[in-house]
């Protein structure tokens, strides 16, 4: 009984001790939060607030756009090509873009390419914004990293663009308005530019310019062709087996159509403007002198339903496929347009008008650009491409016939023809053509000059300039001497 009684003792004491350790413990917690709370609360609230985590967004670098050298295209002279940047709208934010839907969504402020390359392969030049996660305290300073998401970049683009030559043209174009395409033979395309151009740093200023920089002339401008459009009506006859290398047409000037309602005079240029006569002309000639006189007679005898669908072979109805934004199609009239759009019956001076590049007929540079590369390429019909390689059709031409339009246009740059620039060109003959378009305003006419040597064909066209010989022949010869020659 004893042994038991201390036993009760000793488990009263260690319960009491116990006790003591808890309470103990329980008026130090409440003791420090008393400190926490009430004691050291508006210091350690103040810390709190004035710390906090920010994300700091770290901006992807878009990707560069390459000339085929390597250079980077940019500035006024790239403009039409490249297009230009500027930050998303209202419209925009929260929309993707149904081709880049791994990027997300887009945000306010964030950059996008607008016209050119920049648009069309945005996705591919825009990276993904990366982020720092970093504690900063009330004046903003950094106290600590927490985490970082590195941005991945965007992808460079390489062109087709001959940075020097793109460069020659932008310098020759300097002061005018027109357009100036550079391609290979099978439609890579070395060099586009329209004229005036833009600063794409600089929007502001262009939005106010009465002379439109912004318009890209080369792909949106419609313009009448004239005698740039012979070598496809040339084709079109020897084709359709209407002419043959022995042809021959005797010019005296006019060709004369009875009607009903009077008669009706249709002149050759070179009697307009100096009172002269061809005499016996075949192809080959007719395209070295532009004799109209000519092409409305094979024109003639073709037909208007042919020649159309000789247009739609060389492409002129549909768009080239060039890798920007803005392309219109150009307009080929036909009789059954003409009925329906302008509720009137179609003439055979209709037919003459279309047969020299004239009438209702309108082309953008590129499109014409396309459709005479045919004529100098072996009768293959490509698509323009900026980037990446072309797809060709061939369309089957004659080889004789076509040897028959390059010995012409041969002619046309060589004493006796109208591409006087080129008379004294050293080497290979070069192969043009010029052409002086009439337009709706009296005495203004476009001036056109296509030239093809080697793999490099160009298309030069200055608005309301004056002929083609002497406005846009010197502005292919100066950049054929540039390309060639140094």
């Amino acid at each position: 009984m004893q042994t038991l009684a201390v036993s009760n003792k000793n488990q009263s004491w260690f319960s009491w001790f116990l006790r003591g350790v808890l309470i103990l413990g329980f008026l130090v917690l409440v003791g420090r939060l008393v400190e926490l709370q009430i004691i050291k609360g508006d210091f350690y609230r103040n810390l709190s607030e004035g710390n906090r985590i920010e994300r700091i967004k770290i901006t992807a670098p878009r990707g560069k756009i390459l000339a085929r050298g390597g250079e980077v295209l940019d500035g006024p002279d790239f403009s039409h090509i490249i297009g230009y940047l500027s930050e998303t709208n209202e419209n925009e934010v929260g929309k993707i873009d149904p081709n880049c839907i791994e990027k997300g969504p887009f945000k306010l402020g964030q950059i996008v390419g607008r016209g050119g390359l920049q648009e069309r392969y945005n996705c591919i030049l825009s990276g993904v914004d990366g982020e720092e996660l970093v504690e900063v305290n009330s004046l903003g300073e950094k106290i600590r990293k927490i985490g970082i998401k590195k941005p991945i970049f965007g992808q460079n683009l390489k062109t087709n663009i001959d940075y020097n030559l793109q460069k020659t043209i932008a310098k020759e174009m300097e002061e005018k308005l027109g357009s100036v395409v550079a391609t290979d033979k099978k439609g890579h395309v070395l060099a586009l530019f329209s004229s005036p151009s833009f600063d794409p740093n600089d929007i502001k200023k262009a939005l106010t310019d009465s002379q439109l920089p912004l318009f890209n002339r080369s792909i949106g401008g419609l313009y009448h062709p004239g005698s740039i459009f012979k070598p496809l009506i040339a084709v079109a006859a020897l084709e359709d087996g209407k002419i043959d290398e022995n042809f021959r047409f005797n010019d005296t000037g006019v060709v004369t159509v009875e009607s009903i309602y009077g008669n009706y005079s249709y002149t050759n240029w070179y009697f307009t403007q100096y009172g002269g006569r061809e005499g016996e002309v075949d192809v080959t000639r007719a395209l070295a002198r532009s004799t109209d006189t000519f092409f409305y007679t094979i024109g003639e005898r073709v037909g208007i339903n042919s020649l159309v669908d000789w247009m739609k072979k060389f492409g002129l109805t549909k768009l080239t496929d060039i890798d920007i934004s803005g392309e219109v199609l150009s307009l080929v009239p036909s009789p059954d347009w003409k009925q329906k759009t302008k509720k009137e019956k179609w003439f055979l001076g209709n037919t003459y008008h279309f047969s020299i590049g004239q009438g209702d007929l309108a082309v953008t540079p590129v499109g014409i650009h396309r459709a005479d590369l045919v004529v100098l390429n072996g009768g293959k019909l490509c698509n323009l491409k900026i980037i990446g390689d072309t797809s060709c059709v061939n369309l089957k031409i004659k080889n004789q016939n076509l040897k028959l339009i390059e010995e012409g246009m041969k002619k046309a740059c060589t004493t006796g023809g109208t591409g006087y620039t080129f008379f004294d060109w050293k080497g290979s003959t070069v192969l043009c053509k010029t052409g002086t378009a009439e337009t709706n305003e009296d005495g203004k006419t476009h001036a056109w000059f296509v030239a093809s040597l080697d793999d490099l064909v160009l298309t030069v066209m200055v608005e309301k300039s004056g002929e083609g010989s002497k406005v846009a022949g010197p502005i292919a010869r100066s950049i054929f001497d540039d390309y060639f020659k140094n």
